[in-house]
């Protein structure tokens, strides 16, 4: 299998996707990545990384991808003008079977706009949309939208709960996934006219529906699938990451203050340590793109080699496990 990896598109440079990518291929002998970006950059980088590993420079190949997409253009502009960027290049491969997936740590409305463009959508498909995987109090939830679509009609999210809901039961081996609608409060009257009409949908469905969920109910792992329009989901996103960060950063300031803190410390830091690694947005690899016509990753701007290496191995398992070909089946059996 063929992994293509952005190596430009995020906020931290080349380096560390190509070291994600270097541990990819370590971890996984099935594995072979296509770098996409500056070939004279990427070639001297892979130098002076894998030069005492000829078993792995062969498995990893360069693309010239000169052009760059930034996190502040406009995606659709950005498409249509800079052909030769890393995304477009990536996503053309995969449309020429050149590859099987594309990962990007870079302008996710960009990553999405190029694969529309290459790769087109899933039969029965109205609107492809973002999941994002969250940590929980039980297994990791599927969050979508997070983002690819701020206005939405009630059967765009039935598409969704329907797409995601396939894709969490292949990728984490759930049989029938528990499907919760993000609102207000856990009533059906509960809600804008959007929630209130996807909720009449959901229920009528033959998806596994357990009705709506509150904010308060995303980390406690009742349901396995949580459905909301991009809006909604982008600053759920946000405002997770967001307290994350100031939880550690809150911690880390109460443990400096005295002493008896600092020897606490030592005594629970592996599970301190334990506790980091299960908030970290790294250990979930990316947020795939479900309802287009391939398969594509996108991964957080600021993102790791270990993030990378982890959405290597997500993308890699959505390949392996077919979920676009169970995407159109579940689309067709509940149309039909």
């Amino acid at each position: 299998m063929r992994i293509a990896v952005d190596t430009m598109g995020g906020d931290l440079g080349s380096e560390l996707p190509v070291r994600g990518a270097i541990g990819a291929l370590d971890k996984r002998d099935s594995l072979e990545i296509v770098l996409l970006g500056p070939s004279d950059l990427l070639e001297q980088q892979l130098d002076g990384v894998v030069g005492n590993k000829p078993e792995i420079r062969k498995r990893l190949q360069v693309v010239h991808a000169p052009e760059i997409i930034g996190m502040d253009e406009s995606p659709v502009e950005a498409v249509r003008k800079k052909k030769d960027a890393t995304v477009m290049v990536g996503f053309e491969l995969v449309r020429r079977k050149k590859v099987d997936a594309v990962i990007s740590a870079g302008n996710s409305g960009a990553t999405m706009a190029a694969a529309i463009r290459k790769l087109g959508r899933l039969k029965g498909v109205s609107r492809p949309g973002i999941a994002s995987f969250f940590p929980t109090l039980k297994k990791p939830v599927m969050l979508m939208d997070i983002g690819a679509n701020v206005d939405c009609r009630s059967q765009h999210l039935l598409q969704f709960a329907v797409m995601a809901a396939s894709c969490s039961r292949l990728l984490h081996g759930i049989d029938r996934p528990r499907v919760g609608l993000l609102s207000i409060g856990e009533e059906a009257s509960k809600g804008n006219a959007l929630v209130k009409k996807t909720h009449e949908l959901l229920t009528a469905s033959s998806l596994n529906f357990c009705g709506n969920v509150e904010g308060s109910d995303v980390y406690k792992g009742n349901v396995d699938v949580i459905i909301c329009d991009g809006f909604v989901g982008n600053v759920a996103l946000k405002t997770s990451e967001g307290l994350a960060d100031a939880a550690m950063q809150m911690l880390k300031d109460e443990i400096s203050q005295t002493w008896r803190a600092k020897i606490g410390y030592l005594l629970i830091r592996k599970a301190f340590a334990k506790f980091r690694q299960r908030i970290d947005y790294a250990e979930y690899g990316g947020a795939p793109l479900l309802g287009i016509n391939g398969t594509g990753i996108i991964c957080h701007g600021t993102s790791d080699a270990l993030a990378i290496q982890n959405a290597v191995f997500v993308a890699a398992d959505m390949v392996d496990n077919k979920v676009n070909d169970a995407i159109i089946r579940a689309l067709f059996e509940y149309s039909g």
